[in-house]
């Protein structure tokens, strides 16, 4: 089935794209690590958080589809002077909305928020963070301190903001990041002693999303957890129901249908492969009061498969499409909410990040 989209995977090696007939276009920004890609609809621009070892950090940004990118002779994203701190990694990127044409955030290691208001051409950190009084305190996890997932309110304007860090927990700011506030009630810290599974920070988010319906209930994949927060991040329930491993990396709600979302379990915590080595989507319709596992089109024996937390997302059509990129260079899609799936890519890099677009 083809379809006017556009896939962005970002590898240890470099950017790929694929379009709608599945052609494989690049590498683009070859010998670069891209952790995060974005497409801003609103300058039909992609924008590549791309780490090199011999020329640094930087948000790198193509407006003809990849064919050319904007240089930059010295990173244009980086940490002000008397921090002390240089940018290890960009882990996020994302256009805010159609009612802030220039805005542009972005989530980094060590964990910090930045924010473009041209386009992606300069940053400025966001200060109301970085000076919050938790920060010195939190600790990398296996992957690194990363700010990784950042969740605009569809509400009103853009003022209230959802980010998550590992290992730093969910936060929350609803002044456009002057002040921020812990948001982790009820998410468990298993690696803590047992009186200290609860803390009011600290946990080891994996990703976030957000219902399509109805923008207080959020789903969190958690370093063991899997929880629903049906008040906005203020508090979260367990919603574990019937999965192989609560263990896994990303999660993602369903762009259109309000309760639904979709993960990838993984047996933790040295393994990091997919549960009894099969390859499973698991679907929830009823917010996690249940789990489904999708399995048409992918490898159920000998699949010891690895998906990170920005490799798997939907391209936001209708219907959604899915799509998610393994450490061993694959790439699936499905076209039909994840009832069947089949191969886009093979023998790319390890793959640690998947974006889609309509386009047109």
């Amino acid at each position: 089935m083809s379809r006017d989209r556009l896939i962005l995977v970002g590898t240890t090696k470099g950017l790929f794209a694929i379009d709608g007939a599945n052609n494989i276009k690049g590498p683009f920004l070859e010998g670069t690590s891209i952790p995060s890609v974005a497409y801003d609809p609103r300058r039909k621009r992609i924008l590549a958080g791309a780490s090199s070892f011999f020329f640094g950090t930087s948000v790198r940004r193509s407006d003809d589809l990849g064919k050319t990118w904007v240089e930059a002779e010295t990173p244009n994203i980086k940490f002000p002077e008397g921090t002390d701190t240089k940018i290890a990694q960009i882990w996020q990127i994302a256009p805010a909305g159609p009612d802030q044409p220039d805005v542009l955030y972005a989530g980094v290691e060590p964990a910090a928020l930045f924010k473009s208001t041209d386009g992606g051409e300069s940053w400025e950190l966001v200060q109301g963070l970085w000076d919050h009084p938790h920060r010195p305190t939190w600790q990398p996890g296996g992957g690194g301190l990363g700010l990784h997932t950042i969740l605009f309110d569809p509400r009103g304007p853009k003022k209230r903001m959802l980010i998550a860090i590992s290992t730093g927990g969910v936060y929350l700011t609803e002044d456009g990041g002057t002040t921020w506030r812990a948001s982790n009630t009820g998410v468990r810290a298993e690696y803590n002693p047992e009186d200290q599974r609860y803390p009011e920070y600290g946990q080891c988010v994996h990703k976030v999303a957000r219902d399509s319906a109805n923008p207080d209930r959020l789903f969190l994949q958690n370093h063991f957890g899997l929880y629903r927060s049906d008040d906005g991040g203020g508090s979260w329930i367990d919603i574990a129901n019937g999965v192989p491993s609560d263990f896994g990396f990303p999660v993602v709600a369903h762009p259109n249908k309000g309760d639904t979302a979709f993960i990838i379990p993984l047996i933790a915590d040295v393994k990091r492969w997919t549960a009894d080595a099969a390859c499973r989507v698991y679907r929830t319709t009823d917010a996690g009061a249940s789990w489904e596992p999708m399995t048409c089109g992918l490898p159920q024996k000998d699949a010891y498969v690895t998906v990170l937390r920005d490799a798997f997302t939907s391209d936001g059509a209708d219907p959604a499409g899915l799509y998610f990129g393994t450490r061993g260079g694959e790439v699936y899609a499905s076209h039909d909410d994840g009832e069947n799936w089949h191969a886009v890519a093979e023998h790319l890099p390890p793959v640690l990040c998947v974006r889609a677009a309509p386009l047109g």
